[in-house]
């Protein structure tokens, strides 16, 4: 495994590798690896000739009051997961370097983001979209990997994609998950030990949701209810239970097709996001 650590030194390396015909998979971070970032990388370097992988923690994504100066960070203990795991390239660059200048450009995202997270998170997707702009420029990708547990952050992505015309493939990873079904989180650390048993309750409240809908309601009204009560039961105060169509995170009166319920819970050090993805088949039967 090589460590570049500059953007110049990035695009340089990434233009050999692309005149040698490799096809390069990209797994952006924030550092401070887990389980499901290496879940990424396994299944990247599975599909390409190169793993390239970001630890870059995004000023630009983090606002007033949020912890861009606590999020917890270890980049000796980075670097041997990543060669672990099979990195070929691991890109660390300083902020002073993804931002040499004030910005000219800024992408401002207009859709999928005025719910969930980012209905609260005002202009964070806007930050996410630019650093992954840059980054995608650098990298030059031929796949790049996302977990589903940001599953707002994967429909962003996908949009930011499509509307620019990368010719970038998206491969959205399946959430990682500890034992009792806590995804795996960089700040689960955060967690008291009475909180750590409490979260369970995220992925639990989503299941019975699942259930729900497995046996036959549409209401969303009635699914969130039920979802809310088992979420309120913990010492967390709620931030969102919802429910929309994904990726288009729409609201919709009755449910059908492929939709998302989403949850995050604030406990008192971390907020804790977690979602279900469920393709619900077309109940009408059309007349013979």
């Amino acid at each position: 495994m090589i460590e570049i650590k500059t953007a110049k030194d990035m695009q340089c390396v990434t233009k050999t590798y692309r005149k040698e015909g490799k096809t390069i998979g990209f797994v952006p971070t924030m550092g401070f690896l887990h389980e499901g970032h290496m879940a990424l990388a396994e299944k990247a370097r599975k599909e390409n000739d190169i793993v390239v992988m970001s630890i870059f923690v995004n000023p630009l994504q983090f606002g007033p009051g949020e912890d861009f100066e606590s999020y917890p960070r270890d980049i000796e203990r980075d670097r041997k997961l990543a060669e672990g795991g099979g990195v070929d390239v691991l890109f660390t660059p300083a902020p002073e370097d993804m931002y040499q200048q004030e910005s000219t450009v800024i992408v401002n995202v207009k859709k999928r983001t005025d719910v969930l997270c980012g209905r609260s998170r005002v202009g964070h997707f806007d930050g996410v979209a630019t650093v992954l702009t840059k980054l995608f420029n650098l990298t030059s990708p031929t796949r790049v990997y996302f977990g589903m547990k940001d599953a707002q952050q994967v429909a962003v992505v996908d949009g930011l994609i499509n509307d620019f015309f990368m010719d970038i493939k998206l491969v959205p990873v399946d959430t990682v998950r500890e034992e009792d079904g806590l995804a795996k989180s960089s700040r689960n650390v955060y967690l008291s030990k009475s909180e750590r048993e409490e979260a369970a309750a995220l992925y639990q409240s989503l299941q019975h949701g699942a259930r729900l809908i497995a046996d036959g309601e549409r209401n969303p009204d009635v699914i969130m209810e039920e979802v809310r009560g088992m979420l309120n039961k913990t010492s967390g105060v709620i931030d969102y239970a919802e429910i929309y169509s994904y990726p288009d995170l729409k609201s919709r009166e009755m449910l059908s097709g492929k939709i998302i319920i989403a949850v995050a819970v604030k406990f008192s050090k971390a907020r804790l996001i977690d979602n279900i993805i469920i393709d619900i088949p077309d109940d009408r039967k059309e007349d013979l």
